[in-house]
C-alpha cells in the first residue's frame, strides 16, 4: 500500500476561525475527460450544501476542467476543515457516480489548502481563481510578495499616490503581524 504525505501543518487547528483557500484535483481518468465541468451542478450543490454546517460560509469559489478552486471561511465551527473536504469529496463522489461515474474515485486523495493571512492576500487569490483559472500550479509567495509593488511605487515618487498610501498601510499592518506572529504560541 501507497503511504500518502501529509502536507497539513502539524500543530494547526483547521477548525480555527479564518479563510482558507483550497484547490481539488479530480483522479487522473476524471481529469484526462475534463469531466469536473461535465457534473458542474453536482459539484456546485455539494458546495454550497457546505454552508449548512454552523460557522462555514462558502466565499468563493470557480469549478474547472480538471481542479476546483475554493475559499471557505470557518467562524465558530464544530468542523475542521479536513472534516468539511472529506464530507464535501464523498458526498459529491456518491451523486457523480449515481449518475453515470464509473471508476473508482473522482478526486484525487489529497487537496490543496492555504491558510489565507490577510485581507490583501484575500483579494490577490480572488483575482487569481478568476484570472489564473487554468494555472494548477500555485506560488504561494505571488499572495503575499509586496517587495515589487514597493519598489514600482518608489520608482515612480508619488508619494501622495493611493498607491503609495494603500503599500505604506500594508507595510504597517505586515510588521504589526510580525509582532504578533512573535507571541503565539503554538501548541506542542
Amino acid at each position: 500500500m501507497k503511504l500518502r504525505k501529509n502536507i497539513r501543518l502539524k500543530h494547526y487547528d483547521y477548525s480555527t476561525n479564518g479563510y482558507y483557500f483550497v484547490t481539488i484535483h479530480c483522479s487522473y481518468v476524471a481529469a484526462k475527460r475534463q469531466l469536473c465541468l461535465n457534473y458542474n451542478k453536482t459539484i456546485e450543490n455539494h458546495l454550497q450544501s457546505l454552508s449548512e454546517y454552523k460557522g462555514v460560509k462558502l466565499d468563493y469559489y470557480k469549478i474547472m476542467p480538471t481542479h476546483i478552486h475554493i475559499i471557505l471561511i470557518l467562524e465558530g465551527t464544530d468542523k475542521s476543515l479536513p472534516q468539511l473536504i472529506q464530507y464535501f469529496k464523498s458526498k459529491s463522489t456518491l451523486d457523480i457516480k449515481n449518475n453515470g461515474f464509473n471508476e473508482k474515485r473522482f478526486w484525487q486523495p489529497n487537496y490543496y489548502e492555504h491558510i489565507i493571512r490577510n485581507e490583501n492576500a484575500l483579494t490577490i487569490i480572488r483575482g487569481y481563481i478568476d484570472n489564473n483559472a487554468y494555472k494548477e500550479k500555485i506560488d504561494v509567495k505571488q499572495f503575499y510578495n509586496v517587495a515589487a509593488e514597493r519598489s514600482s511605487a518608489k520608482a515612480c515618487n508619488c508619494k501622495n499616490d493611493s498607491k503609495a498610501i494603500a503599500l505604506q498601510l500594508q507595510e504597517q499592518k505586515l510588521q504589526e503581524q510580525k509582532v504578533q506572529k512573535s507571541n503565539i504560541k503554538y501548541k506542542l
